[in-house]
């Protein structure tokens, strides 16, 4: 194992700060792994750490197929996340918006550029990602449909759900969109959480990437082979919403198979502590996504659906 700084930037009050690689093996570029883009992202942090410890045991072992290269990039946003702030602490622009970058740009758009730099060249790129919606998820690989999206290589990842999005306008700046413009393979991966640790989906999460490097054939392990995924349209997904605002009272997790006519969550009065309305599953199925913070607003969307589709 191999620890460069692929990036540097000096700060007017404080250290600089640093972004650093893991590197694995030498070679082709093979794949490229990048974790906490935002503060708050402290699992894909913490996962981005035990592939590292993975690596560096396989890598010992000898396990490590020749002429390949393996990049971890644990944090890029050292800065927000010591002072646990999700966007850039000094102007709120969000670094995975920012893509390719701009060397003579803001301070985020030169960041972008500087990473994006050392690792637009892998064969594969692979994103510890968060939702833009405070929640969980069911573990999953998300893909934006650019043209130049494999969906068969996403099943190799093992884990339950597939995700194909349509890029919006503002998807053209993320990492993901732009290592698939440079002709990368490119994939986010979601686990349950982003601003707390949940052990089970992280260690899913690991096995999942050492999974798909064995199957591209650029390190031997041997692991449970892992869930024949099934592949979704975000479009297909069913959005529930709310409709009042309060205290929020959630009864459905992730993976829970709900029924239509469910009451899902609850919410109640901030003050007086009734229950001013339920939110109820408008058809039976899977639940894909659902809010967690004990707050909600209305009209705001607390879960999504995976439709079960009856024969």
């Amino acid at each position: 194992m191999k620890v460069k700084e692929i990036y540097s930037i000096k700060g007017p009050y404080r250290e600089p700060m640093s972004v650093k690689g893991y590197y694995f093996g030498k070679g082709k570029k093979a794949a490229c792994i990048v974790g906490s883009m935002r503060g708050n992202e402290v699992q894909q942090l913490y996962v981005c750490s035990q592939l590292v410890r993975a690596l560096e045991a396989l890598e010992k072992r000898g396990a490590l197929v020749a002429d390949n290269e393996i990049a971890v990039i644990p944090v890029v946003n050292t800065y927000s996340m010591n002072i646990e702030k999700r966007f850039w602490a000094l102007d709120n622009t969000d670094i995975n918006r920012m893509f390719p970058g701009y060397s003579g740009g803001e301070t985020t758009q030169r960041i972008a550029d500087g990473v994006f730099e050392k690792v637009k060249d892998y064969s594969y790129g692979i994103q510890f990602a968060s939702f833009y919606h405070p929640g969980d998820f069911v573990p999953h690989v998300r893909m934006m449909d650019t043209g130049h999206t494999n969906e068969s290589l996403a099943n190799l990842f093992g884990l339950p759900f597939v995700v194909i999005r349509k890029p919006r306008p503002i998807d053209t700046t993320t990492l993901n969109y732009n290592w698939q413009i440079w002709e990368s393979n490119a994939f986010s991966v979601y686990t349950k959480e982003t601003d707390c640790i949940d052990e089970d989906s992280a260690k899913q999460a690991v096995a999942a990437v050492l999974r798909f490097l064995t199957r591209m054939g650029i390190i031997r392990y041997h692991s449970h082979s892992g869930y024949i995924a099934s592949t979704i349209h975000e479009e297909e997904l069913r959005v529930i919403r709310t409709d009042a605002g309060g205290i929020y009272r959630r009864y459905a997790a992730p993976g829970k198979e709900v029924e239509c006519g469910e009451v899902m969550a609850e919410i109640l009065h901030p003050y007086e502590g009734y229950v001013m309305s339920q939110v109820v599953a408008p058809v039976d199925g899977i639940v894909f996504f659902a809010h967690k913070k004990p707050l909600v607003t209305e009209h705001e969307i607390v879960y999504r659906l995976i439709r079960r589709l009856h024969t």
